[in-house]
């Protein structure tokens, strides 16, 4: 599967928050071309602000794994991180971040800053954004005008 087909898969997860009323952010955690951990957002019905789609999808890649740090691992999230999550990303030693949709609000690969590029960091992950980006902002637009009671003309 190609990063086009993972990042399909991320969206299914995001698909799951958004019908639990959750924000609808998916991940996965793939490592050699397996699935090793799967999130979406839930900090809502956790209670739990840190339950950010990447967070929960670190936690299941690193159980399954038996290891916090996950080296070799590739991460798609729907959309860009924000700077809770791309510091444990670079903490769980994930070699890449694909994401979708970029956040003009609180995105920290480059939108408002960019965590992955700072050098003094000890750990650099490669980040590519931008895939499927109109199918990930879609989701999230559809979402939050059906909040506001809108319908979201195309």
């Amino acid at each position: 599967m190609d990063d086009s087909g993972f990042m399909g898969l991320a969206l299914d997860q995001a698909r799951e928050a958004g019908a639990a009323g959750e924000v609808p952010v998916g991940a996965l955690i793939v490592l050699d071309g397996e699935v090793v951990g799967r999130g979406f957002n839930q900090p809502i019905s956790r209670h739990d602000p840190t339950a950010h789609a990447e967070i929960m999808a670190l936690r299941d890649a690193a159980t399954r794994l038996g290891n916090y740090r996950l080296p070799g691992c590739t991460l798609y999230v729907t959309l860009e991180p924000c700077a809770m999550c791309a510091g444990a990303i670079m903490h769980a030693r994930i070699d890449r971040v694909v994401f979708g949709a970029r956040d003009p609000k609180t995105g920290a690969a480059g939108s408002i800053i960019d965590l992955f590029a700072e050098a003094r960091l000890n750990h650099h992950t490669s980040v590519l954004g931008g895939l499927l980006a109109e199918e990930c902002g879609s989701l999230l637009s559809g979402f939050f005008a059906a909040r506001r009671g809108r319908t979201l003309v195309a």
